[in-house]
């Protein structure tokens, strides 16, 4: 395997922010192929990033012998099947968000890779900022002491215009609403910064939108630290904002707000006590700044194929978010806090598509 990876990117809607930070990583990767289906953008990306071929055979490209990637970033439902067939092809994979429909496909795709040296990484982009990772450093420091509480809002907008894309909004395709299709983001954050969750409460409703699946949801959640985080998701907010907020034993912690980079500086740290703030601006002044969003989660998954550091989303991480999705539908529907994890046993293991129906039908 070359050290220039070559890829195929399949999607050209939010394909195109990868191909972005794919032109930004011209050492690592070549897009040597965009596979979209009847999709006119195709061929204006293809001119704009250079790109040789188009095509609108997924199956002819993952049987060429010249692809080393397969991105996928198609509509949720396609990521199973899409996914396997790349694997069976000898593809490395990465996968737009949400990755499946159920934490029962996350396992058995980790199932099938366990002994492969084929890679399947998420798409987790939030996750790579300088105000989420300067929290981790402090954290690692040991400087914020016990977390007490945290809320996390997505108040953004979504209407008509949104929904005119056939397969939006609908269970079927979408396989859910705002809990899983815009606040996935923020409550990977939620995980990867704070750890595993103890239990979930929470209420899903269609109030914005005439749609299939849930655009507003209120969860309540117990970390297995003790500490408590409320969740509030909205696609009827006038002012868009991803607002996360972190009351530690030493310190408060809050984000930029910013819907769509709320990982990115600036973000306030404030100390309870002088002392703790001059250490606090120490160990800040010493960070050294990090790459952001999709360019870097990009460049740290082409280091971990080469040896030189670990995958930076794992299957894991998606399977994490997912059963979040899981125990939060399953509480609506049943009005039950949910204990974690979830695991074979549990009755929306398999899928969520019932209960969020149910809920929905309160």
């Amino acid at each position: 395997m070359s050290e220039k990876l070559k890829v195929a990117v399949i999607g050209a809607g939010v394909g195109e922010l990868h191909l972005v930070a794919f032109a930004r990583l011209a050492a690592q990767y070549d897009v040597r192929v965009l596979c979209a289906l009847d999709d006119p953008r195709t061929q204006d990306l293809a001119d704009r990033f250079h790109i040789p071929e188009c095509s609108e055979s997924f199956d002819e490209v993952i049987a060429r012998d010249d692809i080393d990637i397969v991105d996928i970033c198609t509509p949720p439902t396609t990521h199973w099947p899409m996914c396997n067939q790349a694997i069976d092809a000898g593809k490395h994979v990465i996968c737009e968000k949400p990755l499946f429909g159920s934490v029962a496909e996350v396992d058995a795709i980790a199932e099938r890779l366990a002994n492969s040296d084929r890679r399947l990484m998420p798409i987790f982009q939030y996750r790579f900022a300088n105000g989420t990772q300067k929290l981790r450093h402090l954290m690692a420091m040991g400087l914020c002491g016990r977390l007490y509480a945290a809320t996390m809002e997505t108040h953004w907008t979504r209407g008509d215009d949104y929904y005119a894309v056939p397969w939006r909004g609908k269970l079927a395709h979408d396989l859910g609403g705002c809990l899983l299709g815009h606040a996935i983001h923020a409550h990977d954050t939620l995980t990867y910064l704070l750890g595993p969750i103890r239990s979930v409460a929470a209420e899903v409703a269609t109030l914005v939108n005439d749609i299939e699946v849930d655009d507003t949801a209120a969860l309540s959640i117990r970390l297995e630290n003790g500490a408590l985080v409320a969740l509030s998701v909205t696609l009827g907010s006038v002012d868009e904002i991803s607002r996360f907020r972190f009351c530690f034993e030493n310190m408060t912690v809050e984000n930029n707000k910013v819907a769509y980079t709320p990982g990115r500086e600036p973000w306030s740290f404030n100390g309870r006590t002088e002392a703790i703030q001059r250490r606090i601006d120490d160990a800040l002044a010493a960070y050294e700044p990090q790459g952001q969003g999709y360019t870097e989660q990009l460049r740290l998954f082409h280091a971990s194929l080469f040896g030189t550091g670990p995958q930076p989303v794992t299957l894991q991480d998606a399977r994490d978010s997912l059963a979040l999705v899981t125990a939060a539908y399953h509480a609506a529907a049943t009005g039950r806090t949910v204990p974690m994890p979830i695991d074979a046993q549990h009755p929306a293991y398999t899928g969520w598509t019932a209960d969020l129906r149910n809920a929905l039908a309160k």
